[in-house]
């Protein structure tokens, strides 16, 4: 039965747990049993001795965690000063004062949001203060909402309420040196990238998992789009993915049951086990506020409080930071310590609660006394967390390190009590970091190899292997189809563009003379599109750096700046690598890179525009979505505006790479921080519209199924489509298959990939892939790096029409333990080509006529350097 506030709400109640039950569930806390959900609920109804046993254990739990941690009874805090940047917001919770409307706003004096001069004003103050927080909190998109917050970023000269976000973080950093800690809400994976560079720390309370309370009329969230759960669970998803030292928490007492309440803290240690991203959680307890639609609603008792925040200590173990509010108390600090918190959260000694404004700080020195009295010394930390600090990269960005640093203990990474607040520069590296590292390395992986099969931080930069592991499982194994496959290969031989889905599933999973009938299909349809001749284009490969902490669990290329195998090229040497290649005949240089931390966003315009001058009839290919992604988001420009920009610079058309599998469910196993789907489309779409054609990619064989292949097709071939609307010969310059190399991947050493695809797998994929991609991308590409040259000229035979390039040097895939190789000569490719019996051409990158006295170059040199030797200083 529910009971109702009196302003309607309804309050659901639950029978109380048997006592048989409690005693379980206490005594299972007691011996450090893990705790399933419904135990969980039990314990969060422990009341009077029963719950002073929980608290009991749980404060154990937390004192083991200080002592592994390296402080033992010491509970901190951050002293800070709160920013409330704007109080629009474009969601309407039911419960909030801090959100307003414009016409308040205009009635009290003041601007839709806080000027820079009102920002820095309270900045400073802090300072002076000794503060070391700047906490900036604000509605969610108010621009979206309302036309005068728009109206006031365009005056401004700001796209949107993040890049205030972004200016003002930098500036907070210049003039004052406290360590922005943003609370803008809900964040996309993109919006990550721009103001991690500005911050130390972010935050957004998931509040809840109750999707009612959202979804029902008359809920404290309807009406809010941002308060939707699975919105709010995929914002700290993203930020462990963006490696963003991340603070949550829950807000109890709003009408959620206890069995809710529950399973929103397994839901946040889901997200705390597979990222290691949430520093801390805070545990609130809603108080209801004058002239709000839950006005009515009674508080949270402290019990409540108490009880959540005991169990959320045994579920999220010894290493966890928790940490409830002290305002919102009434001065009972002695009992939420003893329910296991390690931690008081932000204090100003200038600014008010802006959320309960109601309820004042404490004053610093009084907590300090009352925390000593339950025998605990109170610690200022930073913004970010002692743990995160002494981590460093990548949990910290290059830009933000050294103002973390000026503030932090080196030994403990809590706050040093004699820093000087003081502003300092941030700014973005200039230039390219300066040559050093393994520069040989293109060279001697043929001859040396690789110098381990696994980065140092192999257990940490990838997130929880285990967690990845259970994910992976409980998918289970693709199911195999038993769909009528003479009738699927009659479809695909009179009408490709008219196979169903199931009728293409059934054909991924052919074998044996079905499989062999689907290639001779696949190659009749080849022939048609493209005619006979195998083509293949002279190119060189230069990877700029192979320092990168994205975590990409598949790739054995990406090192940390400290690792023997790691290097970064000079501009010189991009654009010597270059005129070599040049030299030797090549049309085209395919340059791609790590996420260097210390790579500038301008860095790529630097690259292209350097190899342009060098050479400037050589085609530059470069820069995948992601590495597009990185330079926008650095530069503070658009993608729309970074691409023109650097095809300004000389960029020609960009590598399609970085799709993997187009499906996030796929993506989010192989990569920990890599762009979602929705934005590797929007980047090639928008190259595509500027001008810039690109190829098109899928790396398959490792935890995917045909299912997501034929998604991923259907995806390449619906945008190709829409390119071909505004343009005749389509953004796609050909689709290149990239099966997995397993040897050397991380995700496969950890036990969760399987080893590549098999040869039938490969050949279904071409012979696929050319009939669900015809007549949009008539070129079919196979990667004899990959496959080798057996493998490339049976790959000709299912329907592929072209080799790639001579690369001249091939580092990713030899990193990951390809046997075949780092070039190719002319006649190595042309030799394929004639296994396969069929006719060779050159061709250029967007398929067209090679110039004679660049064949004649190639042919002349075989299509490779002289001496694969490293370039000098």
């Amino acid at each position: 039965m529910d009971a109702t506030a009196k302003d309607g709400t309804h309050l659901p109640t639950a029978q109380p747990p048997t006592a048989n039950a409690m005693r379980r569930a206490l005594r299972r806390a007691r011996d450090g049993v893990a705790l399933d959900a419904t135990e969980a609920a039990v314990l969060l109804q422990a009341r009077g001795e029963d719950l002073r046993d929980l608290c009991a254990s749980a404060a154990r739990v937390r004192d083991a965690g200080l002592e592994a941690a390296g402080r033992p009874g010491v509970i901190t805090y951050s002293k800070s000063v709160f920013i409330p940047l704007t109080r629009l917001c474009r969601d309407k919770c039911h419960y909030c004062t801090f959100a307003t409307v414009p016409g308040k706003l205009r009635r009290a004096g003041h601007g839709m949001y806080m000027s820079p001069d009102e920002v820095l004003a309270v900045a400073r103050r802090g300072a002076e203060l000794g503060c070391k927080e700047a906490l900036i909190t604000l509605g969610d998109k108010p621009e979206d909402r309302w036309p005068e917050a728009r109206e006031w970023l365009d005056a401004h000269g700001y796209d949107d309420t993040i890049a205030y976000v972004r200016a003002m973080s930098i500036r907070i950093l210049e003039e004052t040196g406290l360590l922005p800690h943003l609370n803008p809400g809900v964040l996309s994976w993109t919006d990550f990238q721009r103001l991690k560079p500005v911050s130390a720390s972010m935050g957004m309370m998931l509040e809840t998992t109750a999707t009612r309370l959202w979804s029902e009329p008359g809920g404290p969230h309807h009406g809010s789009p941002d308060k939707e759960p699975a919105v709010r669970l995929r914002v700290l998803e993203d930020a462990g993915r963006s490696s963003v030292p991340f603070t949550s928490g829950l807000l109890i007492g709003i009408g959620e049951t206890y069995e809710e309440r529950a399973e929103s803290l397994f839901a946040l240690r889901r997200v705390s086990r597979a990222y290691h991203g949430i520093q801390e959680l805070i545990l609130q307890n809603f108080r209801a506020k004058p002239d709000t639609a839950m006005r009515g609603m009674p508080d949270a008792e402290l019990d409540e409080l108490v009880a959540t925040v005991a169990v959320a200590r045994h579920l999220m173990g010894p290493a966890a930071c928790l940490q409830a509010p002290p305002n919102l108390v009434d001065g009972e600090y002695e009992r939420l310590i003893e329910a296991g918190i390690d931690d008081w959260g932000g204090v100003s000694p200038l600014t008010p609660d802006h959320v309960n404004p109601e309820r004042p700080w404490p004053q610093i020195d009084r907590l300090a006394e009352r925390s000593a009295a339950a025998g605990f010394e109170l610690r200022e930390r930073l913004a970010v967390y002692p743990e995160y600090v002494l981590r460093g990269e990548p949990w910290l960005d290059p830009r933000v390190l050294p103002h973390v640093r000026a503030l932090a203990d080196p030994e403990t990474g809590l706050a040093r009590p004699d820093a000087v607040v003081q502003g300092r520069p941030w700014q973005e590296p200039e230039d390219l970091p300066a040559s050093y590292g393994r520069t040989d390395l293109h060279a001697t992986i043929d001859t040396e190899g690789r110098t381990g099969d696994r980065r140092a931080d192999f257990e940490d930069v990838y997130g929880d292997w285990e967690v990845l592991r259970e994910q992976v499982l409980a998918e289970g194994a693709p199911e195999r189809l038993a769909g009528d496959l003479r009738e699927a290969l009659a479809v695909a031989a009179d009408d490709p563009a008219g196979l169903t889905d199931d009728q293409a599933l059934a054909l991924f999973h052919a074998d044996g003379p079905a499989l062999d009938a689907l290639c001779r299909i696949a190659d009749d349809v080849r022939r048609d599109a493209v005619g006979d001749d195998v083509t293949y284009c002279v190119t060189r490969n230069i990877n700029f750096t192979n320092v990168c902490y994205t975590g990409c669990r598949f790739c054995a290329f990406a090192q940390r700046r400290t690792d023997a195998d790691a290097y970064t090229l000079s501009l010189q040497q991009v654009a010597d690598r270059a005129a070599q290649a040049w030299e030797v005949g090549a049309t085209e240089v395919c340059m791609q890179g790590g996420i260097h931390p210390d790579l500038p966003g301008t860095a790529y315009f630097d690259i292209a525009r350097a190899v342009k001058e060098r050479v400037p009839g050589i085609h530059v290919h470069a820069f995948s979505p992601m590495e597009v992604v990185n330079g926008a988001t650095r530069t503070g420009l658009s993608i729309r505006d970074w691409l023109q920009q650097a095809k300004e610079a000389g960029l020609d058309t960009i590598p399609g790479t970085a799709a993997e599998i187009l499906d996030d469910e796929v993506r989010w196993v192989l990569t920990k921080g890599k762009l979602p789907a929705a934005t590797w489309v929007e980047v090639v779409t928008t190259a595509h519209e500027l001008g810039i054609r690109s190829s098109s990619t899928m790396m398959y064989g490792h935890v995917d199924t045909p299912r997501h292949w034929l998604g991923h097709l259907r995806l390449l071939a619906e945008i190709q489509q829409r390119s071909l609307e505004h343009n005749s010969t389509g953004g796609f310059t050909e689709f290149v298959t990239l099966p997995f190399i397993h040897t050397n991947a991380p995700v496969y050493l950890a036990g969760i990939a399987r080893p590549g695809p098999t040869a039938r797998d490969n050949r279904a994929v071409v012979a696929m892939a050319r009939l669900l991609l015809h007549p949009h991308i008539p070129n079919i590409q196979t990667s004899w790096v990959k496959l080798g040259a057996e493998g490339a000229a049976e790959m000709l035979r299912s329907g592929a029409n072209d080799l790639g390039g001579t690369l001249m040097e091939e580092t990713i895939s030899r990193m990951a333990g390809s046997a075949y190789g780092s070039y190719k000569s002319v006649r190595d490719l042309q030799a394929i080509a004639e296994a396969a019996g069929r006719p060779h051409r050159q061709r250029t990158t967007t398929y067209g006529e090679v110039p004679a006295e660049r064949r004649a170059a190639a042919l002349a040199s075989d299509g490779h350097l002289p001496e694969l030797l490293p370039v000098l200083d």
